[in-house]
């Protein structure tokens, strides 16, 4: 598995924290991380909306399996997320949340509060609710004994969100120019995608769009 860590410039301060928290957990499990920032040293800023674009871009084309990202409060990101092409995002303040939303929701993202909340030791916090979110299998439905009901709700609400949403390939032309464009200028992301997505119709729109 392949895991993103990104996210909004208003908490680039916890980006390491972040990036080294899910590193660990990857460590152990033979996975690999990579980390997107923003990092704290950069002079540049992204709102939750263009990196919940960029977490489509990552996520749509295949370039990566997760992604564990995170603004101030958490629910505008994961907002954000779920406006987009391929993004399955839940949000996730604790443990218990993390657990119910591996087992049962199997998206491909989670947003947490990195500013709201976030106290002394927070990162014990953090640290726990992703062991607790990559600890079993996706999917496996919980509790035990509701398993088969909630894998079968699960692939429902799958098969809605596929049918109810365009592709991101379909929908750049319709986006704000100004904002993907301004999207597209974050190197590392947009590299990444060209250079590991599987999506070709995709790779080819963001080509088209950054010329």
């Amino acid at each position: 598995m392949k895991i993103a860590v990104i996210q909004a410039s208003s908490q680039k301060s916890k980006n390491e924290m972040l990036y080294q928290c899910v590193k660990r957990i990857a460590d152990k499990k033979g996975w690999e991380a990579v980390n997107f920032g923003i990092f704290q040293e950069e002079d540049v800023s992204y709102s939750y909306i263009q990196t919940a674009f960029h977490i489509s871009m990552l996520l749509e084309s295949g370039a990566v399996d997760f992604v564990v990202t995170g603004c101030s409060s958490g629910q505008g990101m994961m907002l954000a997320c779920n406006s987009l092409p391929g993004v399955l995002c839940g949000y996730v303040e604790n443990p218990s949340d993390a657990y119910l939303f591996g087992r049962i929701n199997d998206g491909n993202a989670v947003s947490y509060p990195l500013g709201l909340n976030f106290g002394w030791a927070g990162e014990i916090n953090l640290q726990s609710t992703l062991e607790k979110l990559f600890m079993e299998p996706f999917g496996t439905g919980y509790p035990k004994e509701d398993a088969a009901r909630k894998q079968k709700d699960t692939r429902m609400l799958k098969d809605i969100w596929r049918i109810s949403k365009k592709s991101l390939a379909q929908i750049l032309p319709e986006l704000d120019r100004e904002f993907v464009l301004s999207a597209l200028e974050r190197e590392n992301v947009y590299d990444y995608v060209v250079q590991h997505g599987k999506d070709m119709e995709l790779g080819k729109a963001l080509r088209g769009m950054k010329g």
